[in-house]
């Protein structure tokens, strides 16, 4: 019998209470039972539209057998189980975990937009997700490399190993 399909997809991970270092590696720990793990490098962020302390951020590429319906909510369950509360929007968190694509599914739902709908407008998610995937392409955005520029204004640093 072989094993089921397998789909690329990538999960941006960031967190920015308690100690959000170790919170990301955790995280990235668990992520590893959903499938075989890639990892970019760990960076420090400013909040974008939030509040609170600076983000640590990293992008995980998983080779999962799971529907993204059902990896967004093993991601959501992870969530809950670091503690992730949301008292409201942007609040700052003990866990973030966005399910940025599933293969090449493009999907408008209530629970889901796939591709992310603003993963090419943040630093946070570009910077590590390129390190995983330089010639990224997605339809209608083109090479996500080019998209880097609109987002120098935004603080990123690249923590060391």
């Amino acid at each position: 019998m072989s094993p089921p399909p397998r789909t690329r997809a990538f999960v941006g991970v960031g967190a920015n209470l308690g100690d959000a270092r170790a919170t990301v590696r955790a995280a990235l720990s668990r992520l590893a039972e959903l499938g075989p793990l890639r990892v970019s490098a760990l960076y420090r962020t400013a909040p974008l539209d939030a509040s609170g302390p600076d983000f640590i951020n990293a992008v995980a590429e998983v080779h999962t057998a799971l529907a993204a319906q059902a990896l967004l909510g093993e991601l959501q369950a992870l969530e809950a189980a670091f503690g992730r509360e949301r008292p409201y929007r942007h609040a700052p968190r003990t866990l973030d975990l966005d399910l940025l694509l599933h293969g090449s599914a493009c999907l408008a739902t209530p629970r889901l937009t796939l591709p992310h709908p603003r993963l090419h407008q943040r630093a946070f998610v570009l910077h590590p997700l390129l390190e995983l995937a330089p010639d990224l392409l997605l339809p209608g955005l083109g090479r996500l490399a080019d998209h880097l520029a609109a987002t120098a204004g935004q603080a990123i640093e690249r923590l060391p190993e």
